[in-house]
């Protein structure tokens, strides 16, 4: 299952009156933390988590506060403080270092369920939402809309919620399966295209949100391909790869990949009528980051890693390696 809030609100949305519920928030952060302000999760009264506020240190310990918060019915605010040796923090052995603090709320009918109804439907338009809950109120006051409020409320903390990234893989071939099954597991929107028949047959990729068995003439404008945020282009075929390409090349995707070697990306452009200046997107190709292998998984790997950097305008850089005593000893002695 995905941390994305999206299907966990999902989740909530099919049992909200079957129990008793929570929001767990990240209201603010210093130093070193998992996740950041903003961070999401839900508990049940059933002794049920969905979603990660961090890497499984603070989980048992936010379980036992959102059973406070369901028996008192109102907000309970904790705070975790790895800077401070008294804190509960170094008993759960927090690692990060910093400090984090987490807002409960219970979630019900008579609180209009913190507004969550309509955050989820807002995330269902592929809309970015914003979120708005007054930390001075007890009563759980939140505001949900498409557009930043233009009102202010005393002590506020406002989240922006992007939809769940939405990909498009052109091929159904054995080697999409890791590509799609991987995209599922980072809680992706997956739309799989392929015109041919013995391809993207449902029951191997049954992970895919939505499978499109059309010729791709009739795709021109089709709303997933036109707001896809990422394409894949994996047919093994050029003919089909063109049309695949001049479908993309409308879309407004930040990543778009053409799997195989660029002397064959010059005959998928030829087949398509498009040139280097005709086509507007940048294409990454030969797709995916260097990580090295060959297998379909490690092409997944690096395709899906490519995309995710783009879509988190990031530069897939490594963050560096620690250095331990004995490696320095050893650069050392060579």
């Amino acid at each position: 299952m995905s941390n994305r809030l999206a299907p966990l609100l999902d989740i909530w949305f099919e049992q909200k009156d079957d129990c008793q519920w929570v929001l767990a928030t990240i209201v603010e952060t210093k130093g070193s933390s998992y996740r950041k302000a903003g961070a999401m999760m839900l508990f049940n009264s059933l002794g049920k988590s969905f979603g990660l506020l961090s890497g499984g240190c603070l989980e048992s310990d936010l379980l036992r506060q959102a059973q406070k918060c369901i028996n008192k019915n109102t907000n309970v605010s904790v705070c975790y403080d790895m800077q401070d040796e008294a804190d509960i923090a170094w008993q759960l052995g927090i690692g990060c270092g910093g400090l984090v603090k987490v807002l409960l709320q219970p979630i019900h009918q008579t609180n209009n369920y913190l507004e969550l109804i309509k955050l989820r439907f807002i995330l269902t338009q592929r809309q970015i939402a914003h979120y708005k809950i007054n930390l001075d109120s007890d009563k759980n006051h939140v505001y949900t809309a498409i557009k930043t409020p233009s009102f202010k409320i005393h002590s506020s903390f406002h989240i922006e919620i992007p939809p769940t990234p939405a990909l498009v893989v052109f091929g159904g071939g054995i080697d999409a399966k890791p590509l799609i099954h991987m995209a599922n597991t980072l809680g992706w929107h997956i739309t799989l295209i392929d015109s041919r028949v013995g391809h993207a047959r449902k029951e191997y990729f049954h992970k895919a949100d939505s499978i499109i068995k059309q010729t791709y003439s009739k795709l021109t404008d089709h709303a997933l391909i036109i707001n896809a945020d990422a394409i894949v282009i994996m047919h093994h075929n050029v003919l089909l790869d063109a049309q695949a390409l001049k479908l993309s090349n409308s879309s407004k995707a930040k990543y778009i990949g053409l799997l195989g070697p660029q002397h064959r990306t010059e005959k998928v452009f030829i087949a398509a009528g498009l040139t280097s200046h005709s086509f507007t997107k940048p294409l990454a190709n030969p797709i995916g980051l260097d990580l090295g292998g060959e297998l379909p998984e490690s092409i997944a790997l690096s395709i899906l890693s490519q995309a995710h950097a783009q879509l988190s305008n990031t530069n897939a850089q490594t963050f560096g390696f620690f250095e331990t005593q004995a490696k320095r000893e050893l650069s050392c002695v060579n």
